[in-house]
């Protein structure tokens, strides 16, 4: 539950999840927000503790740093730290008010409120105690809890940025001469052609015009093996080209890419509420009413038993402060970010939190094929030789071989070897690389 009214979606521009951006740009500006005034905050609250006379007795420093009128410059101190740093915070029980559902927001800005009107009363001439550090001192830590929170969550909602940046920001355009040049990936459009050389993230969604090759679609589809494409085969936007450079006819660009579809539902699921997430924000409204309730009893028990306000005052905001519902309020968006952009990292998208919550009373999961199963890279699990030379001889050779290729098997192998110990030399083959054509290299010296 975020009562500053600031959301957490996360975005980022680029090519298929652009409209986003802005979204993105408001929960950074909403972090950067929160960290400079958590710091101006820190600096105007040293001249406020300062000038406290319980910290000026503790310490000693009273003769050095009191003078006549020092409780008005407390007073400004801590009135620019209470409209400048409690902001959020009073903003935040003005929008809990109109939702009809008072929160942490609302304790922290009553408590803050109580201090400082109190304190400015006392300031200015009625009898009673100062409570400035404590006001300014209280800010800073709420400050300081808000900025870090709101920074777990932008960083645990990564999944729409690291969708976004399968994207490569330019391409190489194919002109009619037969020449390239690279072109920002937002000026393509349908019927352009592209070449995506071997290793590059395919930029857009296409067809295979020219060439032949494997692509690695895992963070996008969840298929582990590397599918070969060939002319008039299909390409996603954000998948990792093979061994072979192909040339690729562009058919959507945008919010029509596949990628772009993927990174609306992230983001749907991230913004969804679950039946756990309501459950918590009722209980949190129901505890801000109880410490409320119970603040005011500790106010009046105080007052009865010994007579002073201030000191009287002073349990009341501690009460409210200890028993606000952060916890509760701040675990569950948290959770929530985490969860989603945990489960888009291993290729699980969730289009319904209320359905993947409900995932917990699952007995059996089917799967429709083998491949979601496997660790999605391809491996040696067994070395059968046919002639003298022994298992680590062959995998040697065949590692050696297979050093500069970029084909998934051949990557495997070496691997293997490397994961074996075994001594291997890099050799470059006298054959010419074709993707899926046999050869027969020399390996002499190796």
């Amino acid at each position: 539950m975020d009562g500053d009214g600031e959301g957490h979606d996360e975005g980022d521009g680029g090519q298929g999840a652009g409209r986003h951006g802005d979204t993105g740009n408001d929960h950074a500006s909403t972090v950067s927000d929160y960290r400079r005034r958590f710091w101006v905050s820190l600096v105007l609250t040293v001249p406020v503790v300062a000038l406290s006379p319980l910290v000026q007795e503790v310490t000693g420093i009273g003769a050095a740093v009191s003078f006549a009128g020092e409780r008005y410059v407390q007073l400004g101190f801590a009135s620019a730290i209470f409209l400048y740093g409690g902001a959020p915070f009073l903003r935040g029980i003005r929008e809990e008010f109109s939702e009809l559902c008072p929160g942490m927001m609302t304790l922290v800005a009553l408590a803050i409120s109580v201090a400082y009107f109190y304190s400015a009363a006392v300031a200015l001439g009625l009898p009673g105690r100062l409570f400035f550090w404590e006001l300014a001192t209280l800010i800073d830590v709420m400050l300081l809890g808000h900025w870090m929170e709101m920074r777990s969550v932008m960083g645990a909602s990564g999944a729409l940025r690291e969708l976004a940046e399968l994207v490569p920001k330019e391409a190489h355009l194919l002109e009619g001469d037969g020449s390239t040049r690279n072109v920002p990936v937002s000026e393509l459009g349908p019927g352009d052609r592209v070449v995506v050389r071997p290793g590059e993230n395919v930029p857009v969604d296409g067809v295979v015009d020219e060439g032949r090759t494997t692509v690695n679609q895992a963070a996008l589809t969840g298929e582990s093996r590397p599918v070969e494409k060939g002319e008039g085969d299909e390409v996603i936007g954000g998948s990792v080209n093979g061994e072979s450079a192909v040339v690729i006819e562009v058919s959507r660009t945008g919010d029509e890419t596949y990628l772009s579809q993927v990174t609306e539902l992230v983001r749907e699921a991230q913004e969804s509420r679950s039946r756990a997430q309501d459950l918590a924000n009722r209980a949190a409204m129901y505890l801000t009413v109880v410490a409320v309730v119970a603040g005011l009893v500790t106010l009046a028990a105080w007052l009865s038993f010994v007579g002073d306000f201030g000191f009287a005052l002073e349990r009341m905001v501690t009460v409210m402060v200890i028993t606000c519902p952060h916890a509760l309020g701040l675990a569950v968006p948290l959770v929530v970010a985490v969860s989603t952009a945990v489960s888009a990292r291993n290729g699980l998208l969730v289009r319904d939190r209320t359905a993947f919550e409900r995932g917990r009373d699952l007995d059996a999961v089917i799967f429709d094929k083998t491949g979601t199963l496997t660790e999605g890279r391809f491996g040696v699990t067994e070395v059968v030789p046919l002639g003298e030379p022994g298992e680590d001889e062959v995998l040697r050779f065949a590692a050696s071989l297979e050093s500069h290729s970029e084909h998934p098997i051949a990557r495997g192998i070496v691997r293997e070897a490397e994961d074996r110990g075994v001594e291997y030399r890099p050799r470059r083959a006298s054959g010419r690389f074709m993707a899926g054509a046999r050869r027969r290299p020399s390996t002499a010296g190796t």
